[in-house]
């Protein structure tokens, strides 16, 4: 403070100094804590409440990446200080979202399952531990089969289910039910026979932030939840469905969906050759109001064009744009080109604290970059 300004300004903005520093320790106590962890290209977010209830969505890899991706849950679980999760939100049954269920729950205790309920695809690791889940965890702890509509009670969140086991809610969720401008053209598929169309897809609310999460729901559902009118409303964060893959066809992350949220930030859970495609990251970059995007992983098929600074990338290792790549794995779903050994050991996430006036801050725990994104006027 200048020494040469009046004492009762002084005492006034002295005031108003300790007034502001008492609101914004005020503000950081009541923040929503949210950790998006990186599994290599699985599912993993872990929410914490004021009051530290916790909700964690999906457990990364399974088979001999389960200690890895349990263990980088685990991390992110003790520096929230957590002894226990209240809620565990499966998503699909896939090994990427599954796998990491068993070793998880050797570590930790989980006291309420939620999932899509029975598996449609007997096949592939997931449908393994999908069969553990069933007979050795579920029976110890408390489980809801979500269905499109429900609420998920979380103390000081609104949680709404908007899809599960391949179907949408009826009913627009609060807030939502306007015509999409952006539908026209976008037709429904053929039906997705896999997990993936059965994923449990959430809306959170948290005052005025919205996030949302709808594991790796592919096109029908976000076309039917998209239009004609958007029954899912618009959020501040899109966790960008399936890892922020388009391919092979039109997989995921449909226009009328994507630019219908009119999200001020996108994010891709991606791994170095999992996700993160050209086709869908032209679709975040152009959707409307999207102010930045940020990625668990630097990706090889992003490449120079559709990638993001690196401040917004939570991981890159050293070798990782070495292994040569062709032009053509940009188009191909099975990549060609050599594999690049998996990242062992611990990862960093990125780490969002949530207003209930809308505003959040991402912080990159690589690099300790952090942006926050104010609240706008309504």
């Amino acid at each position: 403070m200048r020494a040469n300004i009046s004492v009762a300004f002084s005492v006034l903005v002295a005031a108003g100094v300790l007034s502001g520093t008492a609101n914004a320790q005020g503000a950081a106590d009541e923040a929503l804590e949210i950790y998006i962890i990186d599994v290599e290209g699985g599912g993993g977010a872990l929410f914490v409440t004021p009051n530290g209830e916790s909700l964690l969505v999906d457990t990364g890899n399974g088979g001999d990446n389960a200690a890895r991706d349990s263990g980088r849950i685990m991390a992110a679980i003790r520096d929230a200080g957590l002894e226990r999760l209240d809620h565990l939100i499966i998503t699909h049954y896939h090994g990427d979202h599954i796998g990491g269920l068993a070793a998880l729950a050797e570590q930790v205790q989980i006291d309420h399952y939620i999932d899509h309920g029975e598996n449609i695809q007997q096949t592939g690791s997931g449908a393994q531990a999908y069969e553990h889940y069933l007979a050795e965890l579920a029976p110890r702890a408390r489980r809801t089969i979500a269905r499109p509509g429900d609420t998920i009670d979380m103390t000081g969140l609104n949680i709404w289910v908007a899809a599960s086991a391949g179907d949408i809610i009826d009913t627009a969720l609060p807030g939502a039910g306007q015509a999409n401008p952006y539908c026209e053209g976008y037709d429904p598929i053929a039906p997705d026979t896999s997990e993936n169309g059965q994923s449990v897809g959430i809306r959170m609310d948290y005052g005025e932030f919205t996030l949302a999460h709808l594991g790796d729901l592919t096109w029908n559902g976000e076309i039917e939840l998209a239009c004609p009118t958007n029954k899912f409303g618009t959020a501040d964060i899109y966790l960008a469905n399936h890892h922020a893959q388009r391919r092979p066809a039109a997989m995921s992350n449909a226009e009328p969906l994507v630019y219908g949220l009119q999200s001020r930030v996108a994010i891709s859970t991606n791994g170095i050759r999992k996700g993160a495609q050209v086709e869908a990251m032209k679709v975040l970059f152009s959707a409307p109001g999207v102010e930045d995007i940020w990625q668990l992983h630097f990706s090889q098929f992003s490449g120079q064009e559709y990638t993001v600074p690196g401040a917004f990338i939570a991981n890159r290792f050293e070798g990782e744009m070495d292994v040569p790549i062709a032009p053509t794995d940009y188009q191909s779903p099975e990549p060609s080109a050599p594999p690049i050994p998996p990242h062992e050991g611990p990862a960093n996430w990125l780490k969002i604290d949530a207003w209930r006036d809308g505003t959040f801050t991402i912080t990159n725990t690589r690099n300790g970059f952090a942006k926050t994104y104010h609240a706008q006027p309504n």
